[in-house]
């Protein structure tokens, strides 16, 4: 796997979905198309001990031209320069003075994982929110069979603003779902949210999380018992059982990683 670092700041744009490329001055790594990329975070560039891995990333695109004819296209995600010298003497910093407006610069576009194989999409930009609806799904192909989780968090003026599917590989039905919702959870705390109404069509997690049916599946034991935890740390969580037609989006964040795993493996 080869390794791209970035600033601390790219590497923000990066997790909200800003950020999907990056420019390759002097393409010592060979970066082609399929290619699976170690992101990391330069919390601070100068201290090493800092830096962490925001994820991986497969490569969709490349295309490959001279800086001079570097469009507006090319510019989405990145500083918009007022002309071409703005722009060379910005990237001298990077790829050196010996770059040109003849250089030529790879332009790699990538689609984010997390290192669990979390297909990321950041929806919107993640505002300072408080309380959230989170919709959360699971879904295995064989039950045991290939398996996923999907969450969808959702402001309360109903605006989305994160979906992600994660491919989780060969697990149950009931597994996918709880891990839905400890994913979930777990986004929410990392944004910081205080309250989270949480909307499941799985009546069986639904109950369990209530109380009202007992976890008999020791395989369920762990993860019911980290969500409790997460649970916790909020100021109030609660669980509202609705129909499949009602979660749409989580079931499509899951059916969206089972086949993007499937593309990978055959």
């Amino acid at each position: 796997m080869k390794t791209l670092k970035f600033s601390h700041g790219s590497a923000e744009d990066i997790r909200k979905g800003i950020k999907t490329t990056t420019w390759r001055f002097n393409d010592t790594k060979n970066i082609s198309v399929n290619d699976e990329l170690e992101l990391i975070d330069k919390i601070r560039h100068d201290d090493p001990s800092t830096w962490t891995v925001i994820g991986t990333a497969r490569v969709e695109k490349v295309i490959e031209k001279r800086l001079r004819d570097i469009d507006a296209d090319d510019m989405r995600g990145h500083k918009i320069f007022n002309s071409q010298e703005e722009m060379l003497q910005s990237y001298r910093k990077f790829g050196g003075q010996q770059v040109d407006l003849d250089s030529p610069v790879k332009i790699v576009h990538f689609k984010l994982t997390t290192n669990d194989g979390v297909a990321h999409n950041v929806v919107a930009d993640t505002p300072n929110l408080t309380e959230v609806k989170l919709f959360t799904d699971g879904g295995s192909r064989g039950n045991p069979g290939p398996s996923a989780s999907g969450f969808v968090i959702v402001g309360m003026d109903g605006k989305v603003v994160v979906t992600k599917g994660v491919y989780l590989g060969i697990t149950t039905n009931n597994q996918a779902e709880y891990q839905a919702l400890k994913l979930g959870l777990e986004e929410a705390l990392r944004m910081q949210v205080q309250q989270v109404h949480v909307f499941m069509d799985s009546l069986l997690v639904v109950n369990q999380m209530l109380g009202s049916f007992k976890v008999s599946n020791r395989d369920l034991w762990p993860v019911h018992g980290e969500i409790i935890e997460l649970c916790k740390r909020f100021k109030h969580v609660s669980f509202t059982h609705v129909p499949r037609e009602l979660n749409k989006l989580a079931d499509r964040a899951v059916n969206e990683a089972l086949d993007d795993a499937a593309k990978r493996q055959g």
